[in-house]
């Protein structure tokens, strides 16, 4: 028996966003987290003499593992081999590839709700059984030891993301290691999804291998790196799983493509290009935090990072993807409905990425100072 995928709804409204700007629309692309800025130049100028001199094949980069390796020790302050590190087509493959080597079909993993759309439906598609756990905003809308505690069996997984998708929240390094210490008496095992580290506002984003050596780590060059289309990603796996892991990427998925792991490596020698694009959206997230109450959206979580603004809607909808359609078709505004992100309460939601330019963004809240005011509420 197949079990059942829902679709992801922001592909549906970005389909009809790139309708009407055929059409001639003006349309501001805010419904994926995808960076508007490109490769870092260095990137960018490897990847010019690569493509000149090197016919390229099936390969697994070595100094891109062993620089990996390094940013976890220069950042974090945690040693990983380099085995360890096994690199992917970015960090959706690395999610499948973590799920098929470390549980069964038909093993219960626990999710945030709410939480990216994908781990929910990966974990179905692979036959495992997501337990999503209400997490609302008196718990900053992450997973909290308390209602991990409660599970009664225990999942045998746990994927956790910090900062999170659709939120932003991040979760203090004392809290992630209580996570870590219930899940070692507990015996489950720990997905972290890190791939918005680099991103944060405030508080730094720890990484959960500095509480618990068996997680498995995903992560991407996709955000931080704005890197998104050269679908590049990783997955550091513990010790006991490396050996499995393997076999199943061979398998499943060969290797990432050669340039983008070029490209890469060169990609980590842009410190302050990248922090560059930090700093913008440092201000997208200022100008939005600063507009959206004043325009009746003011019940936002914490975005500490990532770069998204998740915001109730519940005043004006209960409908959120009709509410997207409505924004998209009366503004040229694609923003991401709440119910991908949480089946059972985001239809009240909303989720605006500001990974654009910041001229997009201020156009985007003009837009929205003339519609959102004239807007009564719609029922689903």
């Amino acid at each position: 028996m197949r079990n059942a995928v829902e679709p992801f709804h922001a592909i549906a409204i970005s389909q009809l966003a790139h309708r009407l700007k055929q059409e001639g629309r003006s349309i501001s692309h805010m419904e994926f987290g995808q960076p508007s800025t490109g490769a870092p130049s260095t990137a960018i100028a490897v990847a010019h003499q690569i493509l000149d001199s090197d016919a390229m094949g099936y390969w697994e980069s070595p100094a891109l593992k062993a620089r990996i390796a390094r940013h976890y020790a220069e950042r974090h302050g945690v040693t990983v081999a380099p085995e360890r590190i096994l690199l992917t087509c970015g960090a959706s493959p690395a999610l499948v590839l973590a799920l098929a080597t470390a549980f069964q079909p038909d093993d219960q993993v626990a999710t945030a709700r709410p939480g990216y759309v994908a781990y929910r439906n990966t974990l179905r598609a692979l036959h495992m059984q997501p337990v999503e756990i209400d997490c609302g905003k008196e718990v900053r809308f992450q997973m909290s030891r308390g209602a991990l505690a409660a599970l009664d069996p225990a999942p045998k997984g746990l994927i956790l993301a910090s900062p999170a998708n659709p939120t932003g929240t991040i979760i203090r390094s004392d809290e992630l290691a209580g996570l870590a210490d219930l899940c070692r008496a507990r015996g489950i095992r720990i997905l972290s999804d890190e791939i918005y580290h680099g991103l944060s506002y405030g508080m730094a984003a720890d990484t959960m291998l500095r509480h618990a050596e068996d997680a498995i780590i995903l992560n991407s060059f996709s955000k931080y790196f704005s890197m998104a289309g050269w679908r590049l990603g990783w997955m550091v796996a513990p010790a006991d799983l490396v050996e499995e892991a393997r076999k199943r990427m061979g398998n499943l998925f060969l290797t990432p493509p050669s340039l983008s792991q070029h490209a890469a490596l060169a990609a980590f020698d842009a410190p302050e290009e990248l922090e560059g694009h930090v700093e913008t959206y440092r201000r997208n997230r200022a100008l939005l935090l600063g507009a959206l109450p004043e325009l009746g959206l003011g019940e936002i979580a914490p975005p500490d990072g990532a770069f998204y603004i998740y915001a109730s809607v519940a005043h004006l909808t209960d409908d959120s993807i009709g509410f997207c359609k409505r924004m998209l078709t009366d503004t040229g505004i694609a923003t991401a409905p709440g119910v991908d992100f949480d089946p059972v309460r985001g239809h009240r939601f909303v989720r605006f990425s500001f990974a654009v330019a910041t001229p997009l963004v201020e156009e985007a809240i003009e837009r929205l100072r003339a519609w959102l005011p004239n807007q009564a509420r719609v029922a689903g």
